[in-house]
């Protein structure tokens, strides 16, 4: 029982980070903006993280400059692809090569250093003791349970608000929207904001809770998963946490599998294979429709334009 315990409680911690991605990147492509820039902003948000709360000393300060460097970094995506209207995907892969290239050379420094303050576990007094239940759900880092909230938020925001049907609109019909008085670029430089502030959380979450000390591309590819887990989701943030804790499971089953033999490598394997099983079964889909992407989604819009 101790052992389920533990492996449940693994899961939801490093499904943390891609549910945090993968509702930024929902938000974003539900506003018509194809965003691969997810692995880059990640990045970013990694390294500025570590790099302030290194040099103050207070993990929180860190997460507050993280997000707001993910933030400001998505911008460029913005200007690209909201302003000049290039290509989408060639903006995006843009995004991620200097996001990583920026976060590789910053964290030099950093490497094999560990931080004074690291953000730890916290018991939820009184529901931690709960049998079961209580070590996997309310034993949890704080990123855990902000999560949940923003995971809650995103949705209201999108299904119960006028805000987030007006940015809907945005992404299945910009042309009919403008015809309605809506700023399509406000909406799509807002979701791109938003999507970047997600992502940088994601990654202090790594830098400052999930790992011990700087570790070079820390990210790993999970910027590209949560790509990949937002069509997992359809383009919805309650899907999204089925996704994210799932492949979250899969990073934990290659510690459990690691002592019976199998190599380290093929294991290491394990969580982009999926993604690539995911993906392939998307494609293979024959009704394009039930996918419920936006119908807009990685296509330019011009002002004005008929």
């Amino acid at each position: 029982m101790d052992i389920l315990i533990t492996v449940l409680q693994r899961a939801l911690i490093a499904g943390t980070p891609l549910l945090l991605a993968t509702l930024g990147e929902i938000v974003t492509e539900r506003s018509g903006v194809l965003n691969l820039g997810v692995e880059g902003m990640m990045s970013i948000g990694a390294v500025v993280g570590f790099g302030v709360a290194f040099t103050t000393g207070h993990p929180w300060l860190g997460v507050m400059a993280a997000v707001v460097a993910g933030s400001l970094y998505s911008l460029i995506h913005g200007l690209t692809s909201v302003s000049l209207r290039v290509n989408q995907t060639v903006s995006g892969l843009a995004l991620t090569m200097l996001g990583v290239g920026l976060s590789s050379m910053w964290g030099k420094p950093f490497v094999g250093r560990p931080l004074t303050a690291k953000i730890e576990k916290v018991d939820i007094p009184g529901l931690s003791d709960i049998p079961f239940l209580g070590p996997i759900l309310f034993q949890q880092p704080p990123f855990f349970y902000i999560a949940i909230v923003l995971g809650l938020f995103t949705w209201i925001f999108l299904y119960r608000t006028i805000g987030g049907i007006r940015l809907r609109s945005v992404g299945e019909n910009p042309k009919a929207a403008e015809s309605q008085g809506i700023s399509v670029a406000f909406y799509r430089y807002g979701a791109i904001a938003i999507g970047g502030a997600f992502s940088g959380l994601a990654g202090a979450n790594l830098a400052l809770s999930y790992s011990n000390s700087w570790v070079e591309g820390m990210v790993a590819g999970r910027g590209w998963i949560a790509v990949a887990l937002t069509i997992f989701a359809l383009w919805n943030p309650k899907r999204a946490f089925i996704g994210a804790f799932l492949f979250g499971g899969i990073f934990v089953l290659q510690y459990i599998l690691q002592p019976l033999g199998i190599a380290p490598n093929l294991l290491s394997m394990l969580p982009y294979v999926t993604t690539l099983a995911v993906l392939l079964l998307d494609g293979l889909r024959r009704d394009k429709k039930s996918l419920h992407s936006p119908a807009f989604l990685g296509e330019p819009f011009k002002r004005g334009e008929r």
